[in-house]
């Protein structure tokens, strides 16, 4: 499935987000919550954000998939989702507020175009009527 494509590669970003939290709270002697530290509080936030965003996109993303989607649209969605991510988790620690809009803007459309995706691919088949 092209779906896990994305999926590995999201858990990567993922990965790669709460490393940087760890590295910041071992660096500032922090085991628990932000410790008042701009720099870790904004790591956190890049982290738990994809941990927000992430999923829901991957299901949405696997289910187009499995309703019959072409094998291009689905790369093409996965590509974005990936991008709108890295931008998302670029921008927030180093606060560059174009970065971090973008990224979010990315996956908010993109959210959105996989939901009517869906709905549209579900009534197509005839299991949903508008």
């Amino acid at each position: 499935m092209i779906t896990s494509l994305y999926a590995s590669l999201s858990a990567l970003l993922i990965v790669r987000l709460a490393l940087l939290v760890i590295k910041l709270r071992r660096k500032n002697r922090v085991s628990v919550g932000d410790g008042g530290i701009e720099e870790l509080q904004l790591a956190i936030r890049a982290h738990a954000n994809a941990v927000e965003w992430i999923p829901i996109s991957l299901l949405l993303l696997l289910m187009l998939e499995l309703n019959g989607a072409p094998t291009l649209l689905i790369h093409i969605l996965g590509g974005t989702l990936l991008i709108g991510r890295i931008l998302h988790a670029m921008g927030l620690p180093t606060k560059d507020i174009k970065k971090r809009v973008l990224g979010m803007q990315i996956t908010i459309y993109l959210l959105i175009g996989l939901a009517v995706l869906n709905l549209l691919f579900l009534a197509f088949a005839g299991v949903i009527k508008f």
